[in-house]
């Protein structure tokens, strides 16, 4: 659980699931982050997803995270301590 406690900005996020099929397997570079939201780089696509509904990995770590879990700002993320499933 590691990479929750770090910041994600300029770092590589792959969708592995989603309640949205077109989003699972959707890549690219993370350049902002809100309470609820992820904005990612893809190439030259500015795409904005909705942390409740995805699940993904970042920085090519094993750890998969789930999106609904981490649903706060991410300055009150990284500082908070996370249970192991």
């Amino acid at each position: 659980m590691e990479m929750v406690n770090q910041s994600w900005i300029g770092r590589t996020m792959t969708v592995t699931a989603s309640t949205d099929p077109t989003l699972t397997g959707r890549q690219g570079i993370v350049v902002d982050e809100t309470r609820n939201t992820l904005s990612l780089l893809e190439g030259e696509q500015h795409l904005v997803l909705n942390k409740a509904s995805i699940t993904f990995t970042v920085g090519g770590s094993d750890a998969v995270i789930q999106g609904a879990m981490v649903g706060q700002r991410p300055e009150d993320r990284i500082h908070r301590t996370y249970r192991k499933a």
